[in-house]
């Protein structure tokens, strides 16, 4: 391990590190509840109501971990908020396998998702920190899209549980939390503490450069969401295989590594018209579910194509702000995430109170077309923001 550490730049090892532990927490801790909620189900015997309580409480779970991620790493440093995150998704994915009893459950379940939490922003800093400039980008990209390997792992996984039991998805997410937690002591480098506490000068300037990104940031995590929330009920409704589900997590994870071109595309067509096109992208994939969720073929189209937008969506989300707000790209994009995940909560209890009445293929459809105007208006805002300053002197 030494030798390897010593063979690859700082931006590799970084990255590497990187999408290992972010690939655990957001592709595989954060997703597991729903992929194995069947067979928790069946096995503890929940009402829906305490599934659903369960449920809620993971996004209470991130929200602490990207909240608490902040104080910690003023403190200790980047890495310190990292090394916390692999701990608990560790630990919670332990608790969620021996768990006999919803408390248990919950317990490992909250910790599991505040993984993400923990994790994903402060590698922000840390590649501002230790990777050269031209690299850092890249770097960015190649870290977020980590969440790629994480889903197909999870596919993979959800295979061997329909064999054996839902509990090997958990046994597998605690094994690879410990594999990426060591990985990530290993090769990243600590970071000394940087404590800058915000006055109401630099919230508000913070606020101010973030305001398209955190604008972007409600629509993106809200589509997300609505998508991994009722992929797998829109799958079951149809005359599918039962390996359906876990192939569609596989198959965006692997179109996901599209997300590593993000870094290119960004430099190529800028920042904000890679997220327009990545709205106008989950939406074709949102269109193509709600309307022929009963074609195999549709459904592989619409996770295939989902794969690219969701990867290159949450990867420029990292670029952007970390080219608006360099000297503070952590804070900047904690602050991006923290909007986002408000609108996860928001989005499935929105659609919860209207699919009684319109139905969950008019739902998808309404989401993508929410997603499609939203990337629209994104990409005519970046061309008459380039208009006006082609005109100034």
């Amino acid at each position: 391990m030494r030798w390897f550490s010593m063979e690859l730049s700082a931006g590799g090892r970084t990255g590497l590190a990187g999408a290992a532990v972010v690939g655990v927490a957001f592709g595989m801790a954060r997703y597991a509840y729903g992929l194995t909620l069947p067979g928790i189900r069946q096995d503890l015997g929940l009402s829906e109501l305490v599934l659903g309580l369960i449920a809620s409480a993971t996004f209470a779970g991130y929200l602490a971990g990207l909240l608490l991620a902040g104080p910690l790493a003023a403190r200790r440093g980047s890495r310190a908020p990292t090394t916390v995150g692999g701990a608990c998704g560790a630990l919670g994915a332990v608790l969620v396998t021996l768990a006999q009893s919803p408390w248990l459950l919950a317990a490992g379940v909250v910790l599991a998702g505040s993984a993400g939490g923990w994790v994903w922003a402060p590698y922000s800093d840390i590649v501002t920190r230790a990777v050269p400039l031209q690299h850092r980008s890249r770097t960015l990209a190649i870290i977020t899209t980590g969440t790629g390997g994480g889903l197909v792992l999870l596919g993979g996984l959800a295979v061997l549980a329909a064999l054996g039991s839902w509990r090997l998805v958990w046994a597998g997410i605690a094994l690879a939390a410990v594999a990426a937690a060591i990985l990530n002591l290993r090769l990243v480098s600590p970071t000394r503490p940087d404590p800058r506490p915000d006055g109401p000068h630099g919230v508000s300037s913070l606020a101010k450069a973030l305001r398209v990104p955190a604008a972007y940031s409600v629509v993106y995590f809200a589509v997300v969401v609505i998508y991994f929330t009722y992929a797998a009920d829109t799958l079951a409704s149809g005359d599918l295989p039962a390996l359906a589900v876990p192939a569609l997590y596989a198959a965006i994870g692997l179109t996901g590594a599209a997300g590593l071109a993000t870094e290119a595309a960004v430099q190529r067509m800028g920042a904000s018209r890679v997220a327009a096109l990545c709205l106008v992208t989950v939406a074709a994939a949102l269109a193509l579910l709600g309307l022929a969720s009963d074609s195999l073929t549709a459904t592989a189209v619409s996770a295939c194509i989902f794969g690219v937008g969701y990867m290159a969506g949450s990867a420029v989300l990292a670029v952007w702000t970390a080219e608006l707000v360099p000297d503070r790209a952590g804070a900047a994009f904690t602050a991006c995430l923290v909007v986002g995940a408000i609108s996860s909560v928001a989005a499935p209890a929105l659609a919860g109170a209207v699919i009684p009445g319109l139905g969950l293929g008019p739902l998808l459809v309404l989401t993508a077309a929410v997603s499609l105007l939203s990337g629209i208006a994104l990409m005519l805002r970046d061309s008459t923001a380039a208009a006006v300053g082609r005109t100034r002197p």
